[in-house]
């Protein structure tokens, strides 16, 4: 399993946010760049990187940033990104900058449609976002909720073929409250693609739960808060995830 530390940008800088609530902010680093490259040297094998005002604006707001992060880790790892990406020029535009996938998230629940042509156009490179609180998907970076299920959304979301879902729990990040394990292994379970679990991470005892039900289809965790302030040591986890492995 992979643990993929989380760069949120907000105004150029990384940051965390509590619950998605922008004034509810903790600025990590002025250095985007210098802060991939961290996480790289600590041994990450893939970046999520989340344009945070791209998200509530509807279009990328980070894109000089975003740069910073694709030449710090050059061909090394990948990078999935996700934030205000609604229309395919956009989406071309982050794959042509060195982007490997891009998160599609609002406007897959509001324009069905669009998350289809985008699989089609750019087969490989898509992943969907999921952000959900009591089994319901939110939208508009988690300050509107929905009566969309999202179990029946990423069924429908994996018949047009994308390459995994982000599930987080809105209720857990960036709270420090663990996974919401049993809601990640029920979507997993309906799904043949693959789960990425985020939301609440806080410990090493999180790892070994998911862990423990990797084999339902959860592929990866994304860390975020617990890594920056120090309750979780990167490295750590992910050599605990790479152990988990071990016949």
């Amino acid at each position: 399993m992979l643990i993929i530390p989380a760069i949120d940008l907000k105004e150029g800088q990384c940051v965390r946010l509590k619950q998605g609530l922008m004034d509810q902010v903790t600025v990590f680093s002025n250095s985007p760049g210098e802060q991939a490259r961290h996480w790289l040297e600590q041994g990450a094998r893939r970046l999520h990187v989340v344009d945070l005002d791209g998200a509530f604006a509807g279009k990328p707001k980070n894109e000089r940033a975003i740069k910073e992060i694709v030449q710090a880790v050059g061909d090394d790892i990948p990078i999935q990104l996700g934030g205000g990406i609604r229309d395919l020029d956009t989406i071309e535009r982050c794959l042509d900058d060195g982007v490997s996938y891009v998160i599609i998230g609002t406007a897959a629940v509001k324009n069905p449609g669009f998350l289809h042509d985008a699989c089609g156009a750019f087969p490989g490179h898509i992943i969907v976002g999921l952000d959900a609180k009591d089994g319901k998907v939110a939208v508009d970076g988690w300050s509107k909720m929905t009566g969309h299920d999202v179990i029946d959304l990423a069924k429908k979301y994996e018949d047009y073929g994308v390459e995994a879902i982000v599930y987080t729990d809105i209720g857990r990040d960036g709270m420090l409250t663990g996974f919401n394990v049993q809601a990640t292994v029920k979507l997993a379970q309906a799904l043949l693609i693959p789960v990425i679990a985020s939301g609440g991470l806080s410990c090493i005892e999180d790892i070994r739960q998911l862990c423990a039900v990797e084999q339902e289809g959860i592929s990866a965790a994304i860390a975020g808060r617990a890594i920056y302030d120090g309750s979780l040591d990167f490295a750590s986890a992910q050599a605990e995830a790479d152990r988990a492995e071990q016949p």
